[in-house]
């Protein structure tokens, strides 16, 4: 649980600290000076926390939440006035716990970070304010608190979902107003692997009526799915993927898709609505992540920049992806056809 004391010092203390962070390299290391002998929670630890600017134009709030005992670092991405009086963030107006018209996208980054420094999700899309939360680990890995990348394993994953869940439940309505029923998130490689694995099952019949978008990762479910009938209907779960997937992934996300399909249908839903609500593409033929068929980063901010088409009722054509649309049925696509495994630079066990 959240205490009153850590909660009064990161708003206070943490709102107060100027500064937005430093860009990070993809391989997780920040620039200038001898880290080497850091881990990379320790390097995300050196940067500032504090005030920044959007894309948009609207403020970002940097800050650090005790949380079921473990710190969360997250950044919210708001115009000012949203932001609650406790923030001292300039031109905060909203009184703590009150609510507004905007929802929420929260992102859970890869593994080691690079989505959280890079946020892709910042600014209001489709009247959702961004927000990604760093993962509670010395490596920076969602569902894995300790030790080195261990590909699909995640043995935290229960542990961080509940923690992304009170945060969410418990923290923002301190920090920001928002819908507490318009809550979308997004999950990036090994953030997906905990979102679809962990935290969909356990905890998205509280937030039903929205979306997850799972990019390049993907988990059947690996705890009890609770109270299915009340998100499978009417929440929308689209799994974006490459031709050129990491092996492991190649595997995982099928199963994965399988796995919710076939939640569905055990709640009721016939192939239709199934598909409807469930969908899928791996169009881009190119590596992990590489949307666009350029890079990692850019090409994660091609999906977040299409979010709301795809995810929020658009026609999910994508400029950058050469589809019609990126909303295919998982009905009859479960097998995606990927391209011939071969070596690659980017291990399976990091998934990023």
């Amino acid at each position: 649980m959240l205490t009153i004391r850590s909660l009064f010092f990161f708003l206070v203390s943490g709102a107060l600290v100027h500064g937005a962070p430093q860009q990070r390299s993809r391989n997780g290391n920040g620039r200038g000076g001898n880290t080497a002998s850091q881990t990379p929670q320790q390097q995300a630890a050196a940067l500032p926390q504090g005030i920044s600017q959007a894309t948009d134009g609207s403020t970002i709030l940097d800050t650090t939440a005790t949380v079921n005992g473990v710190d969360l670092r997250f950044k919210v991405s708001a115009p000012a006035n949203l932001f609650t009086t406790l923030t001292n963030v300039t031109g905060a107006r909203a009184r703590p716990n009150s609510a507004s018209q905007a929802g929420l996208n929260v992102l859970l980054h890869g593994d080691g970070g690079q989505s959280f420094f890079d946020f892709p999700n910042q600014a209001v899309q489709g009247g959702l304010l961004g927000v990604v939360i760093l993962a509670p680990s010395e490596n920076l890995l969602w569902g894995q608190r300790a030790g080195p990348p261990s590909g699909l394993s995640r043995n935290d994953g229960a542990a961080d979902s509940l923690a992304v869940r009170d945060l969410i439940r418990d923290v923002l309505p301190q920090v920001v107003a928002f819908d507490p029923a318009n809550v979308f998130f997004t999950g990036v490689s090994g953030g997906a692997l905990t979102l679809s694995g962990f935290f969909m099952p356990a905890h998205l019949a509280e937030f039903a009526g929205t979306g997850v978008l799972l990019m390049c990762g993907a988990l059947a479910p690996q705890v009890p799915v609770v109270d299915a009938e009340a998100f499978i209907g009417n929440t929308k779960i689209h799994f974006q993927s490459t031709k050129d997937e990491l092996v492991s992934l190649q595997a995982s996300i099928p199963e994965a898709i399988v796995a919710f399909e076939d939640v569905a249908a055990g709640a009721g839903l016939n192939a239709q609505q199934i598909g409807q609500l469930q969908t899928v593409d791996n169009t881009p033929n190119s590596g992990h992540c590489e949307f666009d068929e350029l890079g990692f980063v850019s090409g994660i901010q091609l999906i977040a920049d299409n979010f709301a088409n795809i995810m929020q009722g658009g026609d999910g054509a994508v400029q950058g992806i050469d589809a019609p649309t990126v909303l295919t049925s998982v009905v009859g696509n479960e097998n995606l056809q990927f391209a011939a495994a071969r070596k690659r630079e980017v291990s399976d066990s990091l998934l990023m």
